[in-house]
């Protein structure tokens, strides 16, 4: 499903025109991400969390010419599915 779908989706079952619709989605996804940016955690009830976990910087190499290379440490967004998500998914509704 692609954010399009989405849109069109909450159309359906908000009855709410596109416009609108797009702003919800929008200001959701945008929420979400603000949040993660600052490093904080989102729950969503029987749905997931989102967190931010470090990966920690390491020497790498460059394929090329073999040299040490320092890779600093990054964050990535990672999502944890609920108790509720995995049973709709697994359909033990």
């Amino acid at each position: 499903m692609k954010k399009s779908d989405l849109i069109l989706r909450m159309m359906e079952k908000t009855s709410l025109p596109k416009e609108k619709a797009t702003l919800v989605v929008n200001g959701i996804l945008d929420e979400i991400a603000d949040a993660l940016a600052k490093g904080e955690r989102v729950e969503i009830r029987n749905f997931g969390n989102f967190t931010v976990h470090t990966r920690k910087g390491h020497i790498g190499r460059n394929p090329k010419t073999g040299e040490p290379v320092k890779v600093p440490d990054k964050k990535n967004p990672h999502f944890k599915a609920g108790r509720g998500l995995q049973k709709r998914v697994n359909h033990e509704q």
